[in-house]
């Protein structure tokens, strides 16, 4: 997939260069975005797989944040020089060679559809290929806007097509730029997981047997798909001076791993009398 992404990159570069079209040339900076997001998940992948460290004690996972954020900053400042230089060749647009500006677009459609069809499968499986796959379906309206132009111009002669083109393909990168820094800023300020409720979180851990509250509850994710909880569990009486704290545990860790898809979790077992003296900062 990469390696189609790169051919593609090229050829509508060196077309929109020929060509003079910006819309070819916002798409394949879209491309581009798609292809640095690839190399860098890969890198990422490959990071992430070291063992972590004493000094790195959860390995190297969020450098796939670091890329993703990355990312979304290479395509705000794409989005921005395409608007600024689309809006500058409204008034008086060049002339767009737009016979191979079309057959660049349907290169740029087809390789967009294979790549389609070659995820389709994975991405009802798994949340990365799936946000693969809407990137590349984001690709293909993209050369879907260059195609339509490339038919406006020569039907009608019409260039200011090719920039209003270029400005649909901006408002296509937008949404998805700042979608991308939004989950980004989220896992690096530590946000609970959109997809979590807390209170219902609390309700199946107080059902465990012998847990009486729960405070100090904690989910952030540490990269995607990884999320982490902590918790303060206050647990009767008997549970201590029995020392049948392991059984709690196991029944609040088996109730996240089933329930919530929570693996890595921490929980500090305490009496109510210990909770009392606690200053809480965290409900």
């Amino acid at each position: 997939m990469l390696g189609l992404t790169v051919l593609v990159l090229v050829v509508e570069v060196v077309a929109a260069l020929l060509t003079g079209s910006l819309a070819l040339l916002a798409d394949a900076g879209h491309m581009l975005s798609d292809t640095f997001g690839l190399a860098m998940a890969l890198v990422a992948v490959t990071v992430a797989q070291r063992a972590g460290s004493p000094r790195r004690t959860f390995g190297n996972h969020r450098s796939e944040i670091l890329a993703a954020g990355a990312n979304g900053l290479v395509l705000l400042a794409l989005c921005a020089v395409v608007v600024v230089s689309a809006v500058r060749r409204l008034g008086d647009a060049p002339h767009v060679d737009s016979p191979w500006m079309l057959a660049a677009g349907l290169l740029g459609l087809a390789a967009n559809v294979a790549g389609l069809l070659l995820l389709r499968k994975g991405s009802q499986e798994s949340l990365n290929v799936k946000g693969a796959y809407l990137e590349v379906l984001g690709d293909a309206v993209g050369s879907v806007a260059v195609i339509v132009a490339a038919v406006v111009i020569m039907v009608t002669g019409w260039d200011a097509a090719d920039p209003i083109a270029s400005l649909a393909i901006a408002a296509l990168i937008l949404p998805r730029a700042v979608g991308l820094l939004r989950e980004v800023a989220d896992v690096l300020l530590e946000s609970t997981p959109r997809d979590f409720d807390l209170d219902d979180l609390r309700a199946h851990m107080r059902e465990a047997r012998g847990v009486l509250d729960v405070h100090d509850l904690h989910v952030w994710t540490i990269t995607s798909g990884m999320p982490v909880m902590s918790a303060h569990v206050v647990v009767a009486d008997e549970i201590l001076e029995h020392d049948a704290g392991h059984g709690v545990l196991d029944e609040l860790r088996g109730c996240l791993s089933d329930h919530f898809d929570v693996e890595h979790s921490t929980f500090q077992l305490e009496s109510a009398d210990h909770a009392a003296t606690e200053q809480h900062t965290h409900r």
